[in-house]
């Protein structure tokens, strides 16, 4: 970090900053996400501008040495950083079992320290930073697609006395590649009516949201008389 900036330092840093944000910021806005071009462009610019702030105090000499207050410039820089994590929190949301917001609260830090590079003249380091992170963003997306991933969802079928019996049933979603991880049972004495409640997982792609065969198969068997099927959302 040099002592003394000049405008060109100060200019070359700011526009990779703004750079740096704004690809990073279209990578959200595209997928919808709260934090998006405007906000990471702010944030990433934020943090730049408090590491050359921190710079441009550098060549002052501060208080003496035997004052019982020293100046301690980096702690600005570690203050936006440690401010910028709990802004991030607030962008993290829990519904139920499902936390939604982590990407998007790390793209934020990530930014923060991105910033800081570029603020404090490691351009290259910030430049690095910046493409890892929207390798990160878009490539390893493309990846999360074609994974296969754990889902889960609850079967509810009612059958006559003479529909299939519980064996059948878990026979056949057994051979869809289920797996039951409970199953349930409640019973009409009076007319012999079964129903049957089971919680099944499944890996498949994210983008894989069609009702499975065995569900239609399981309709279309004498003697079921309802069938209902719900997935549990991610």
């Amino acid at each position: 970090m040099p002592i003394v900036l000049t405008w060109s330092d100060i200019t070359i840093r700011l526009v990779c900053a703004f750079a740096a944000g704004a690809l990073i910021g279209l990578n959200r806005s595209e997928h919808g996400r709260p934090a998006g071009l405007r906000t990471s462009i702010l944030v990433c610019l934020a943090a730049c501008v408090a590491m050359i702030q921190v710079n441009l105090l550098l060549p002052l000499a501060g208080r003496p040495s035997n004052s019982f207050v020293m100046n301690d410039l980096m702690r600005l820089p570690l203050g936006i950083l440690s401010g910028m994590g709990f802004i991030g929190g607030g962008a993290i949301l829990r519904r139920d079992n499902f936390v939604f917001g982590v990407t998007t609260a790390a793209t934020l830090w990530f930014l923060t320290v991105i910033g800081l590079c570029f603020g404090g003249g490691q351009v290259g380091i910030g430049l690095i930073s910046a493409a890892i992170a929207l390798l990160v963003l878009a490539g390893m997306k493309m990846v999360e697609d074609r994974m296969k991933q754990d889902h889960e969802g609850k079967l509810v079928i009612i059958t006559g006395a003479a529909g299939p019996s519980e064996g059948e049933i878990r026979a056949i979603l057994q051979d869809d590649g289920f797996r039951i991880s409970s199953c349930g049972v409640a019973m009409a004495d009076d007319v012999g009516d079964r129903e049957l409640t089971c919680e099944l997982r499944w890996r498949a792609r994210q983008d894989e949201t069609g009702v499975p065969e065995s569900i239609y198969r399981l309709a279309a068997r004498a003697g079921v008389a309802r069938v209902a099927w719900t997935p549990q959302a991610r």
